[in-house]
């Protein structure tokens, strides 16, 4: 399931995730690989397309960073959720994004036993149909967001560990709020990043 693991990260590249077809993963509706900025990609439609993975990247952690290069697209639902890690209605991470005609902004939630922690702030948007780079990091327990190299909110939680063995990609686990749009990479860091750390994002020729 794993693109590129270590002790330290797990890295999803979606479309050799696809190509691969690794044991406990489940494909939902018919997400398509395609060329993109950054090299080969997977593309959402808003509806029916997701991937599951028997996985959970942040289970026994107490900090993490995640990070995902993606190209939110017009035309999809007002909700939708890009990255769920953990229990679908327990511990649970949800990456997500609200939509407008023509700009979204970010939404990262967490929960974890009775603590639950929202960062969204419906003033901070950013034209679709983009390529960005969004970091989720969680300093045990001090949350903030970034899109682009930009921080964006910060908050606080008590963490403990996400508990819950699964993923979904392109919609909640429950297949409600699917994303539109294109997904390059996935890159979870067991530990709080500092900017400077983050993926560095080429694009090719």
């Amino acid at each position: 399931m794993k693109a590129k693991s270590d002790s330290h990260t797990t890295e999803w590249i979606l479309a050799e995730i696809m190509q691969k077809m690794p044991s406990g993963l489940r494909i939902s509706g018919n997400p398509l690989v395609a060329d993109g900025k950054y090299g080969k990609s997977v593309a959402f439609n808003g509806s029916s397309d997701a991937i599951f993975l028997e996985s959970n990247p942040l289970s026994e952690l107490d900090e993490f960073t995640i990070e995902v290069i993606f190209m939110p697209q017009s035309g999809g639902s007002f909700e939708q959720r890009f990255l769920h890690c953990g229990e679908t209605q327990g511990d649970r991470v949800l990456l997500e994004l609200r939509a407008t005609e023509t700009h979204w902004y970010f939404d990262a939630f967490i929960a974890v036993g009775e603590e639950k922690c929202t960062l969204i702030d419906p003033d901070r948007l950013h034209p679709l149909n983009e390529w960005y780079h969004a970091a989720y990091v969680n300093d045990n327990g001090k949350l903030t967001t970034w899109i682009s190299g930009r921080k964006e909110i910060e908050g606080d939680i008590i963490i403990s560990p996400v508990k819950g063995s699964r993923t979904s990609i392109g919609a909640r686990q429950n297949e409600v709020s699917w994303f539109r749009g294109i997904i390059h990479k996935i890159r979870i860091t067991e530990k709080a990043l500092e900017p400077d750390s983050f993926l560095k994002v080429r694009t090719i020729n």
